[in-house]
């Protein structure tokens, strides 16, 4: 089995997903530790430009965002299932929600209420999060607490009668979207404790979802994640939806791009484009050839 590689800072709240479903599977995997701002150089051959965190390697193939992290790892390794009595489709879309609706206000909370983030960090962010004004942060604060306090009320009543995990008796990638906001709340708000201490079900279901862990960790230079790409061989494609909309083919090159924020382009030869994926073939001297997969939900691909 070639190793699960996955490339991250340990403060990223979506990286703490990716770490969940990685120790609710039960796997062992390699840590590579990037940046926590660009540029990230040793990252750049595997993904092409791609800016958000984390990416999980596997051989030569490099899957960006967690929706899709979550969907491979589901293909690679069934069980447990991530997706307990076939809510694929809901949880799926509840990434939506927490990926905007929840963390947004949280991440917004985190730059406007603390005084101390570095400046070199600030200006990554404000080139990266096109959602957020950074001239009203302060004056915003009270809505940010608003949004995110209702968010996280959404989750308590979901809990509040009394069962374990969001959909039931199982928990899965349902629990892991939630918590995550929750997870940044308390680590980066000032007074987020505070904040969440009326959701007395979420505390209670939040040590669950901690419980999970985070499989068998152990550390990899970034270096020795290159040199596994470049030894390695890409996965084949898997063709191209002749009844997708963009009516492009195999082998033609294309962009591949973020449509929230982070909105970097991709470019390759298109290898797959299905409803919920687009991967493109490159070559990057370090590397030799990799395919860099994105999901097709919330990511434009366009023609170059």
């Amino acid at each position: 089995m070639t190793e699960l590689i996955l490339h991250h800072f340990d403060w990223s709240p979506f990286a703490e997903k990716a770490r969940l479903a990685l120790g609710f599977k039960g796997l062992a995997w390699r840590s590579v530790q990037i940046p926590m701002i660009m540029p990230r150089p040793d990252l750049m051959p595997l993904t092409g430009g791609y800016r958000k965190t984390p990416t999980l390697q596997i051989g030569a193939d490099i899957y960006c965002d967690t929706r899709l992290i979550a969907r491979e790892l589901e293909r690679r390794f069934p069980t447990p299932t991530l997706f307990p009595d076939g809510n694929q489709g809901l949880a799926l879309a509840l990434s939506a929600w927490s990926d905007t609706a929840f963390f947004e206000p949280g991440a917004g909370l985190s730059m406007g209420m603390n005084k101390d983030v570095p400046e070199d960090v600030v200006n990554d962010r404000k080139a990266f999060f096109n959602f957020m004004d950074f001239s009203r942060l302060e004056a915003d604060v009270p809505h940010m607490l608003a949004q995110l306090r209702g968010n996280a009320d959404l989750v308590e009543q979901q809990l509040a009668d009394g069962r374990d995990f969001l959909l039931g008796s199982e928990p899965g990638w349902a629990d892991i979207t939630a918590y995550f906001p929750l997870w940044m709340t308390r680590v980066f708000i000032p007074g987020g404790n505070e904040l969440l201490a009326p959701c007395l079900q979420v505390a209670r279901w939040e040590h669950r979802i901690k419980a999970i862990g985070h499989g068998q960790r152990s550390e990899i230079d970034s270096q020795a994640a290159l040199d596994l790409a470049r030894d390695a061989q890409p996965l084949p494609g898997r063709g191209i939806d002749v009844a997708d909309p963009l009516q492009l083919q195999a082998g033609e090159r294309v962009s591949v791009s973020p449509d929230d924020y982070g909105r970097v382009p991709v470019t390759g030869e298109l290898v797959t484009l299905e409803m919920h994926e687009v991967a493109v073939r490159r070559q990057d001297p370090r590397v030799g050839t990799v395919v860099t997969h994105f999901p097709r939900i919330g990511y434009r691909v366009e023609k170059v």
